[in-house]
């Protein structure tokens, strides 16, 4: 079965860290480039971080840069977000998304981040 799992999320306080983690299983992961999204309420889902299959470049958001650092694993099919100096305009469900061009995208279910003192 195509799945992907996330974990890590929770409750923080500002200036705080958290490391998501999405663990792939169903089909190999390193043939695809894995990006974190995240959908805060009433906003659209946007793309926060990305990175290419087999690991070879990253790119963030403006809005994470500098603070958030997007990793892989593909001996263990699994994608890492960690994410440091967090603020509460982070707060968000984060996705984890899988592409590859021609295939339909692979999404997980979700892991909520709530920044807040």
């Amino acid at each position: 079965q195509v799945q992907l799992v996330e974990s890590g999320g929770g409750l923080v306080q500002p200036g705080g860290s958290l490391r998501l983690s999405c663990a792939a299983s169903g089909f190999t992961s390193s043939t695809y480039a894995m990006r974190w999204y995240r959908q805060a309420p009433g906003k659209e889902r946007e793309l926060v971080a990305g990175i290419s299959s087999p690991g070879g470049s990253t790119n963030y958001a403006d809005s994470v840069k500098g603070r958030f650092t997007i990793s892989r694993d593909n001996a263990k099919n699994t994608v890492h977000l960690q994410m440091n100096g967090l603020k509460p305009e982070d707060t968000a469900v984060y996705y984890c998304n899988a592409y590859r061009r021609w295939l339909p995208d692979l999404w997980g279910q979700g892991t909520q981040v709530t920044v807040s003192s």
